[in-house]
């Protein structure tokens, strides 16, 4: 069997390369720590975006969320059972990959904030 990269499995999910850099950045981080607290998620990705994408894995099976924490797992959808074996491969592999290279043309600066409440700082600023 071919040993995927996290690059091949966030592009199974997201057509576009930024929103499959981000999935395979907090895939890889989860995958690296073994369990991950939202609070954990990388510094490029904001808390919000983070948890839309682990919502999403979890979704689709690649992850489970218990106690706060999200894990990987191998219980997939009905419609994900053809590429189980193959993520599950992915799983097994060791965790080291260089993902600035795999998604080389992905946007990844920490998009700015558009909304929502501002800091203290901010508001003493103002």
């Amino acid at each position: 069997m071919k040993s995927p990269t996290v690059r091949e499995i966030a592009k199974i999910f997201f057509e576009n390369e930024t929103e499959a850099y981000r999935f395979g950045l907090l895939l890889l981080a989860v995958k690296r720590k073994g369990k991950m607290r939202l609070a954990d998620a990388p510094k490029e990705i904001p808390i919000a975006t983070a948890k839309r994408y682990l919502d999403r894995a979890v979704e689709f099976g690649l992850l489970k969320h218990e106690n706060g924490e999200f894990e990987l797992t191998n219980r997939y959808t009905r419609p994900l059972n053809n590429i189980a074996s193959y993520i599950s491969e992915w799983m097994k592999r060791p965790a080291e990959e260089d993902i600035a290279t795999e998604f080389a043309t992905a946007k990844t600066e920490r998009q700015s904030k558009r909304g929502g409440r501002q800091k203290k700082e901010e508001r003493a600023a103002d």
